[in-house]
């Protein structure tokens, strides 16, 4: 039997719930595709990388191997933690404009960390969601021999943003540390994304089986076609075939999952446990033909 990477227990009721409709955030966008190693096979270990996460994205093994401190609160609501800081630096993102985000992550002297271990390819993965959840980009930013990262970003639309900083610093534990960002121009408020159990993007078709469950662990299932044929050369995405966040609806609290072993496609599975009842948003992204699609849904964990 397969064993999915579980979102386990997070506390605090969601702040909002969602109308039923079909659609998808239109602010959702593919994040920029890379040479990729293969996927791995079930029960391995990425190198560097570290083991389930909980809810509130820390590993149950740090990078020696052995427990993780426990979850005091979920992902991402927290700038600091364990002594250590996400610093963003000043910036002029305007919307629809190309920019830079800058950004260190420092610990409890000030000081720039620069040692971390490599999870999925990558150091640290750098996730910016809008408030409303109708914008989504998972970037794969660069660091700088003093510790500072920076990224292009270009954001569709003005408003408050939430920035996650999903890392594993050297020698300790899988952490998620989030701030705010602010988008200038004019804003426009949009209503939250409705629930769907279909995304269509770049001309693939998305569909969701199975809904979380709180408390208890369920199976959600993403299959994907194009042209009404079952997509079967999925190709690997920072070493698997599929990468699952969800965000919960009002806080924002950050959840990372991945899948379990499987195919090349058409079908992605992931097994999670949601808390408690309410509106979640999930963003899966996948590559094919060379390039990374971000296909988006809101669900309800009843």
């Amino acid at each position: 039997m397969h064993t999915g990477v579980k979102i386990t227990a997070f506390a605090a009721a969601l702040a909002a719930t969602f109308g039923t409709a079909y659609g998808v955030g239109a602010g959702v966008g593919p994040v920029v595709a890379e040479e990729e190693r293969p996927a791995a096979r079930h029960g391995e270990r990425q190198p560097g990388g570290h083991g389930e996460r909980d809810a509130a994205g820390h590993g149950e093994w740090d990078a020696a191997g052995h427990d993780a401190p426990a979850a005091r609160a979920p992902g991402g609501l927290q700038v600091s933690e364990r002594g250590l800081t996400l610093a963003l630096e000043p910036s002029a993102l305007r919307a629809g404009e190309r920019g830079e985000l800058r950004f260190r992550v420092t610990d409890a002297d000030g000081r720039a960390v620069t040692a971390y271990e490599r999870e999925h390819g990558k150091e640290l993965h750098l996730v910016l969601a809008s408030r409303d959840l109708a914008v989504y980009r998972h970037l794969h930013p660069v660091r700088g021999a003093d510790g500072t990262w920076s990224a292009p970003v270009e954001l569709p639309r003005a408003g408050d943003y939430r920035a996650f900083a999903d890392f594993t610093p050297a020698g300790g534990a899988a952490l998620t540390l989030g701030a705010d960002l602010a988008v200038s121009g004019a804003y426009r408020p949009a209503a939250p994304p409705a629930p769907n159990r279909v995304a269509e993007v770049d001309g693939y078709r998305v569909e969701l089986a199975g809904t979380p469950a709180p408390g208890r662990a369920a199976g959600l299932t993403l299959r994907v076609s194009r042209a009404g044929r079952p997509v079967t050369d999925l190709q690997p995405y920072l070493g698997a075939y599929g990468h699952l966040v969800a965000l919960r609806a009002g806080d924002l609290a950050y959840l990372h999952v991945h899948p379990h072993e499987g195919p090349a496609g058409p079908e992605v599975s992931f097994t999670a446990t949601a808390p408690s009842p309410g509106a979640y948003r999930l963003f899966l992204d996948f590559r094919h033909g060379g390039k990374v699609r971000t296909a988006a849904f809101t669900v309800h964990a009843h």
